[in-house]
């Protein structure tokens, strides 16, 4: 019994949260880069409100997040003395590509990421490249309308075959797209989707998805042809549904609300469009622009593992009544009285991750990947920096606790864990430093002001004994 003595333990950042160095070295401008903290953020990631030139009324939060770029290797020592054994990161699509369709990549891009993988590697740390985390250049928007357009997918194809060129013998396990299925919630996150008056947002929204899923399954194909001993992942923002009653219609609805989200891992997994799928756009009036390859792409491009984040669980009903208490997740999902919640409304449901594990193994039957998962919470260091966590320390104890019961009791296939925000990053649902998730204090505010001094909270000692023991020691 117990865990699998390969298993991969760490922690997870992406570029646009943890990277800064905005404009150094070359790089080019990404939708991320143009989300300020404030009011008009969630229209802007809603794709209702264009902002595609930096103004000077907004504080952007990723023009230096934790200024990673020029503080690499510390923190990569600070990861090691942890012990992890896999670290899973994003690039930059403009680091490398400052326009997305360059002709030619930037060799400072290019090399900036090599070294940091070589220093991963010299820490005896697996690196897991994201390639895509909430991650549009803007001159493509600019120039096509983001995934709208269907030539977004040679573009993004380019720079997947150069990185994976590139870090041949550095990185093997990749994923293609960050939680794929944000581009449904926030457009503009998830595919750099804006939207005029009179746009029909369902069909648009659609037609990007699919642009997505081939330019995910030609990667898949070409990561193979580099290196076969590449593992290629796809990425869920995943969460199971509850009904919210033992009523037939909110049974239902948990049903079809689990579909919507699969929808996206159905095809990268299965290879094919889901029958409900195929029913939505024909009870709904979408139609898709497909390519006559497009069909073969997909069918033979699956990918190797499933991949997801995992925070909290979903409560619906087949009553709109019902919704009077939500809670504060991107998910319309009503209050569970049987759940406490977070700072910021999020439920904490480690059981709830045992439910998604079952779930998506038995859907997929292909190894799964806990890519993120943590407590976001506002942390008050005294006056050395220190932070005493214990808060985390019982969140992160009891999901691991529920993973460990899906793989030894239950017999799911489980690659590793890497949990959200290893260090403190700025918050992609706010911009916020105060929402913090990490093992490691990042002395920044929600402003932009602090040393970013890194200090190890708590957590981070307990962590370090957990993968040590692999997981026995809790």
């Amino acid at each position: 019994m117990g865990l699998p003595k390969d298993f991969l333990w760490g922690g997870a950042t992406a570029a646009n949260q943890a990277e800064g160095g905005m404009l150094e070295g070359g790089r080019g401008l990404t939708n991320t880069d143009l989300m300020p903290i404030g009011d008009d953020r969630k229209a802007i990631a809603l794709g209702t409100l264009d902002n595609l030139e930096r103004r000077s009324a907004y504080f952007y939060p990723s023009e230096e997040a934790i200024d990673m770029y020029h503080h690499y290797q510390e923190d990569i020592k600070l990861l090691a003395k942890m012990g992890l054994k896999v670290y899973r990161m994003s690039l930059s699509w403009t680091r490398i590509f400052p326009n997305g369709d360059d002709e030619i990549p930037n060799e400072e891009g290019l090399l900036f990421y090599e070294k940091i993988l070589l220093e991963l590697k010299k820490n005896g740390i697996e690196p897991l490249v994201t390639l895509a985390h909430f991650d549009v250049p803007v001159a493509l928007i600019k120039k096509y309308g983001g995934w709208r357009d269907r030539r977004m997918v040679d573009a993004y194809v380019r720079y997947a075959k150069t990185v994976f060129t590139r870090y041949r013998e550095l990185v093997h396990y990749w994923l293609t797209i960050n939680e794929i299925n944000i581009l449904l919630h926030q457009p503009f996150v998830g595919g750099g989707l804006i939207f005029k008056e009179g746009d029909n947002i369902e069909q648009i929204k659609y037609q990007a998805a699919h642009h997505q899923l081939v330019a995910s399954a030609l990667a898949t194909k070409i990561a193979h042809e580099i290196n076969r001993n590449n593992l290629i992942g796809c990425m869920l923002a995943g969460g199971s549904h509850y009904p919210y009653t033992s009523r037939p219609e909110d049974y239902l609805e948990a049903i079809h609300r689990d579909n919507g989200e699969y929808f996206f891992i159905d095809v990268q997994a299965r290879g094919y469009y889901p029958r409900y799928a195929l029913k939505k756009f024909e009870r709904e009036n979408i139609v898709l622009s497909v390519e006559t390859e497009d069909e073969r792409i997909l069918r033979e491009n699956t990918v190797d593992f499933v991949s997801f984040s995992y925070y909290c669980s979903r409560t619906v009903s087949g009553f709109d009544e019902d919704y009077a208490t939500t809670t504060g997740n991107l998910f319309k999902s009503i209050k569970n009285a049987y759940l406490p919640s977070t700072e910021w409304g999020w439920q904490i449901d480690p059981l709830g991750l045992r439910s998604s594990l079952n779930m998506l193994y038995n859907r997929y039957q292909k190894p799964l990947f806990i890519v993120e998962n943590g407590l976001g919470a506002n942390d008050l260091p005294d006056e050395s920096g220190y932070v005493e966590d214990d808060y985390r320390i019982d969140y992160i104890r009891k999901h691991i606790e529920a993973f460990k019961d899906a793989v030894e009791i239950d017999g799911v296939e489980l690659l590793g864990y890497t949990t959200w925000g290893i260090l403190d990053v700025t918050a992609a649902s706010t911009g916020q430093m105060s929402k913090r998730y990490g093992f490691i204090y990042v002395d920044r505010d929600d402003e932009g002001k602090g040393s970013l001094k890194r200090i190890p909270k708590k957590s981070y000692h307990w962590y370090k004994k957990v993968i040590a023991s692999n997981g026995e020691v809790l």
